[in-house]
């Protein structure tokens, strides 16, 4: 009677120790497990394959599975430097926009100043003798385009 109840201690520690290894082997699968890690088939892999190595893999393993978080991915970036660049993003935007008026605004200008030189033109054109007209017609075109300029203010 002695000899079967040492018998069913033996069978079962030797069942509780094999189970026991194949938990402890699991413990890195269930951390990437929870942790919704994107490589967790591979450390459950590696550590079947940890147990062919007599363990040797196994804490490489549990680190690797305890260096992903969900919420902070690998850790190894500042969420500091996340916020600067998306600041940053947000300040190039605006400073692009503030491009695109400006060289509206120059584009307004140069036409504005073309203009002025087509009515220069034309007034040179038309005058018969340079030194008289020219002079008294220029300051009358100079009037007028400041009285234009005053009108859009």
């Amino acid at each position: 009677m002695l000899e079967y109840v040492a018998l069913g201690i033996l069978v079962f520690a030797t069942v509780t120790l094999f189970y026991g290894v194949i938990m402890i082997h699991d413990i890195p699968y269930d951390i990437a497990k929870h942790r919704n890690h994107p490589q967790q088939d591979a450390i459950h892999v590696a550590g079947w394959i940890s147990l062919l190595t007599l363990h040797v893999l196994w804490p490489f393993l549990w680190i690797w599975a305890t260096l992903y978080r969900e919420d902070r991915g690998w850790g190894f970036t500042d969420k500091k430097a996340q916020e600067n660049n998306s600041e940053t993003n947000l300040q190039l935007i605006k400073l692009q926009n503030r491009i695109e008026v400006l060289e509206e605004a120059l584009s307004s200008q140069v036409k504005k100043v073309h203009d002025v030189e087509d009515k220069v033109h034309d007034v040179e054109d038309k005058v018969e003798h340079p030194d008289q007209k020219v002079s008294h017609t220029f300051h009358d075109l100079e009037k007028s385009i400041i009285a234009e300029q005053q009108g859009d203010k």
